[in-house]
């Protein structure tokens, strides 16, 4: 008996229901990124693995799927290496490329492969699968779809107040209220670093700062230490774990850490622009709450990051993130490009819709007519009807096979199609047809414009 057939840990099938309703919040996202004016465009699902390594830190890096060299991939490695099994030495011989880990760093790519083709300031959106070799867990998957919107070529701060107004109007429109838009300055956490003394550590401060939702205060603490973080570093930025209140209160709580650092204090005032031109032009359903210890682990990032918690009572990680970035296309030659983008997670964002029961019920891939076959005459008037309906928008089907009428009014009923149509001899003679409401058990004879008007 043959195997039964799998899926690798981490990636799923989705059904016609599911792909409707994913394809219902990426249609909200997009339609709110054109109206934005970000302009769309696709990278390829794999790049040079020069491209994406050394670009996410080292646990990014680990996370990066690599593909094997087409052909005999052994190849490049001689005796000495493959005796010697190390695989970090051995992986740039058998493997070039790889899956992309986000749609950021290929946008960086993007920009400086085709500068002399672009308008600056270059405002993109890309929806696009992603690949991660995560360990698998709700809301966690290896193979996620990410749609981002970014900015290139302007450093103003008005772009990331236009990011935060974007998040709330895709949220308002997906009628997912109590999402919480938080936000901190990656000046901030250099500045902080300045001022304990730990300066050479930042990427370990922020990497360990960054898990403080998945392993707590103390958890951070220990992690911090093992990085070589002295207790007396890790004490005086104990303010960040206590913090609480509104954003003047906390702004004054980093001002008088920071007092000694001119980094964080310019960290402060674009944190301060952004809250404060935010609250004059308001938020539908979002809040905007400052979060003093959000690091977002990615080490591109140098000024303002946001990330989206859901609505409280959900059970979900973030559902989008994003952030600054003044120097990302200078790892591929094109320097002083600032960009600024914002992601949302299409997957979470779904599992917390449906959670809540937020899909609207139009939202359907359905049928909305199914056409009784009674044989080979009675398919083919049945077929022109059809054609005539699908030009005026109405998804219409006939059934295969001139089954029993049993079976096939029991497809109808399994689909969910709302109306069937039965046309025999009496009805092709009168040129009419009788539409049943398979919810209600109704049926009238109609005219075809009849039909199409109830339909």
């Amino acid at each position: 008996m043959a195997q039964k057939p799998s899926i690798p840990k981490g990636t799923r099938d989705f059904s016609p229901a599911e792909v409707v309703k994913r394809n219902y919040i990426m249609n909200t996202i997009r339609g709110s990124f054109t109206s934005y004016g970000f302009q769309p465009i696709e990278t390829p699902s794999f790049e040079n693995s020069d491209t994406l390594m050394g670009k996410y830190g080292e646990e990014g890096d680990r996370l990066i799927f690599k593909i094997l060299n087409s052909g005999d991939f052994l190849k490049k490695v001689d005796d000495q290496l493959l005796s010697e099994k190390d695989s970090g030495k051995m992986t740039p011989k058998i493997s070039e490329k790889a899956l992309r880990y986000d749609l950021t760093v290929p946008f960086a790519r993007y920009v400086v492969q085709h500068q002399n083709e672009i308008t600056f300031p270059f405002k993109r959106y890309q929806m696009q699968p992603v690949w991660r070799a995560d360990r698998p867990q709700k809301g966690r998957f290896r193979e996620f779809y990410q749609c981002d919107a970014d900015v290139v070529g302007s450093k103003s701060l008005w772009q990331e107040v236009e990011l935060v107004q974007l998040y709330d109007a895709v949220f308002s429109q997906l009628k997912l209220d109590g999402v919480t838009i938080k936000m901190n300055n990656r000046k901030i956490l250099s500045g902080i670093a300045e001022v304990i003394g730990e300066e050479d550590k930042l990427i370990d401060f922020t990497v360990a700062l960054d898990k403080l939702d998945k392993i707590g205060e103390e958890g951070v603490k220990t992690e911090m230490r093992s990085k070589g973080i002295s207790n007396t570093a890790i004490e005086k930025v104990q303010p960040l774990f206590s913090a609480s209140g509104s954003a003047a209160e906390k702004l004054g709580m980093l001002k008088e850490l920071l007092s000694g650092s001119e980094t964080g204090m310019k960290g402060i005032e674009e944190l301060e622009f952004i809250v404060k031109n935010i609250s004059e032009l308001k938020l539908k359903t979002a809040q905007l709450e400052i979060d003093v210890t959000l690091a977002r682990g990615l080490n591109y990032y140098t000024g303002a990051i946001f990330e989206v918690g859901a609505p409280e009572g959900v059970s979900m990680g973030s559902i989008g993130g994003g952030g600054r970035y003044d120097d990302l296309t200078g790892i591929f030659g094109l320097k002083d490009v600032s960009g600024v983008g914002i992601s949302f997670g299409l997957d979470r964002i779904y599992l917390v819709l449906e959670e809540l029961g937020l899909f609207p019920e139009t939202v359907s891939a359905n049928t909305k007519v199914l056409f009784i076959n009674f044989g080979e005459k009675e398919a083919l008037y049945a077929m022109k009807a059809i054609s005539k309906l699908r030009e005026h928008g109405v998804a219409a089907e006939l059934y295969p096979d001139a089954a029993k009428m049993k079976k096939q009014m029991g497809y109808a009923d399994k689909r969910a199609i709302p109306f069937a149509v039965l046309a025999g001899d009496k009805e092709m003679e009168a040129e009419t047809f009788t539409l049943k409401n398979m919810v209600n058990g109704e049926q009238n004879s109609v005219s075809f414009d009849e039909m199409l008007k109830s339909l």
